[in-house]
This record gives C-alpha cells, sequence and structure tokens, in this order.
C-alpha cells in the first residue's frame, strides 16, 4: 500500500499515548483518536464490553488505532450517518 500522510496521525506529545495497550505504538493511529464507530454501538465491529453498569467500555479495542484500518473505518460513514438519521 503506498503512503498516504493523510490516513495516519500520531501525537507522542499526548499524555495518554497510546491510549490503548498496545506492542507497536510505532503504528499506533491517532487520527480516530475519538472512534465514530462507537455510535454504532454493538455494531461496530470492534473488540469492546459492556460495564456492569451498562457503559460500553472500548480500552480492549486497536480497530481504530490499526494504521492499516483508515480504509475500513471509512466505509462506515454512512452507517453512522444513517444511525443518527434514525435518532431524529
Amino acid at each position: 500500500m503506498e503512503e498516504r500522510h493523510y490516513a495516519f496521525f500520531q501525537n507522542r506529545d499526548c499524555e495518554y499515548f497510546p491510549c490503548h495497550e498496545t506492542q507497536h505504538p510505532e503504528n499506533f493511529n491517532c487520527l480516530f483518536c475519538y472512534c465514530p464507530l462507537y455510535a454504532l454501538g454493538r455494531g461496530c465491529g470492534g473488540n469492546y464490553r459492556y460495564t456492569q453498569s451498562g457503559i460500553k467500555d472500548c480500552s480492549g479495542c486497536l480497530f481504530p488505532h490499526r494504521r492499516e484500518n483508515y480504509d475500513r473505518v471509512n466505509e462506515r460513514f454512512m452507517e453512522i450517518v444513517k444511525k443518527m438519521q434514525e435518532c431524529e
């Protein structure tokens, strides 16, 4: 895959970097710092769990932070739009 600088960003100065445990911090993508797939709830496709109080906990998920998943996240934006339209 050719290098696409717009598809990868790191903020190593962030006090939370990396915000998820990873063995490959050099490939940790901060571009989706707040995961847009969170809004899809159980359909997000990531590695999440719900706490006893019903809060979605994504601390075990690296899906949006993997360099190679940029396109896969963007492909799902229309699902997010549809979900938001259903809430209106």
